[in-house]
């Protein structure tokens, strides 16, 4: 694993990577208010050891990335977008296989459609176009959520603390909660963040109606996965975003809630790797089919 600062128009980004360079890139965008060790080394090692060169990163105002003001977040959600291909960029990749988790979703959709010829596959984890005809966030969910505040958040007791009771809610009926597990997270997350506070900031940022409306446009080979016991972005919208997006394949983790559960990586890992091998196997089947015809013509 390896640390890397890129820096460009005022903005910082922290980044780190894992494999052989030379390998397709996976690049993984994390969602709202978590920096990218959400996106755990061994799941990010386990990854990399299909064959793929692995790239994760702190998205604005999480872990050591830029942050701002609190409630003024000075960027969109196309900003985030071209903040993916800035990462590219630094690490001179041209095409990338990009996966989202629930934020980070959106952030790839608007990838797919703004930036199209630096995207090999799309995966989408937890995520929502939000049409106006899917469901709300469970109620009993938002009110449980919403009564976990934090009064001091340089009090690494009292954050940790309810970072661990927020998880709580999240988890589906499938896992048992590892609270050491997730305590050790947290403890990471409020230790490198700059200032932790900014992650909130996520709640305000704008600009992604004009790009979700048009998630039947995307072109690139799509992988959806989501879990049916979804309080945050419920099932139905990953159904959705699989019937929208031509050819889009759905994943169903039955009884996983809105969670990256170590023992749902197995087949998450698998359903990312067979998704972006066929894409390569597309490629040269339509590569040998061309030599085959001009073959043919001598």
């Amino acid at each position: 694993m390896t640390e890397k600062i890129i820096r460009f128009n005022d903005v910082h980004i922290c980044t780190e990577s894992f494999g052989e360079i030379n390998n397709p890139t996976i690049l993984l965008i994390m969602g709202a208010t978590a920096s990218m060790i959400y996106w755990e080394e061994e799941f990010c090692k386990r990854l990399s050891n299909q064959g793929f060169h692995i790239i994760r990163y702190d998205n604005r105002d999480v872990g050591k990335s830029i942050t701002y003001e609190y409630g003024h977040p000075e960027y969109t959600f196309e900003d985030l977008a071209d903040d993916a291909i800035q990462v590219l960029d630094a690490y001179k990749v041209d095409k990338a296989h990009i996966v989202g988790m629930s934020m980070g979703g959106i952030i790839t959709q608007i990838i797919a459609l703004k930036h199209p010829s630096r995207v090999l596959t799309i995966s989408l984890i937890m995520t929502s176009n939000f049409d106006s005809s899917l469901p709300k966030k469970d109620n009993k969910v938002t009110k449980a959520l919403s009564e976990l505040k934090i009064r001091n958040w340089q009090d690494k007791d009292e954050v940790v603390e309810c970072f661990i009771k927020k998880s709580k809610v999240l988890i589906g009926s499938k896992h048992i909660f590892d609270e050491e597990k997730i305590r050790r997270l947290n403890e990471e997350e409020f230790d490198r963040a700059i200032n932790l506070q900014s992650m909130e900031n996520h709640g305000f940022i704008k600009g992604w109606g004009s790009y979700l409306s048009r998630t039947n446009e995307i072109n690139a080979p799509t992988l959806v996965i989501h879990g049916t016991e979804d309080t945050i972005i419920p099932y139905e919208h990953g159904i959705h975003l699989s019937e929208v997006i031509p050819n889009a394949v759905l994943v169903t983790l039955e009884g996983t809630g809105h969670e990256l559960h170590h023992n749902d990586w197995d087949e998450i890992i698998n359903a990312i790797s067979k998704h972006a091998t066929n894409l390569w196997i597309k490629i040269f089947r339509q590569e040998w089919f061309e030599w085959v015809k001009i073959w043919n013509k001598l």
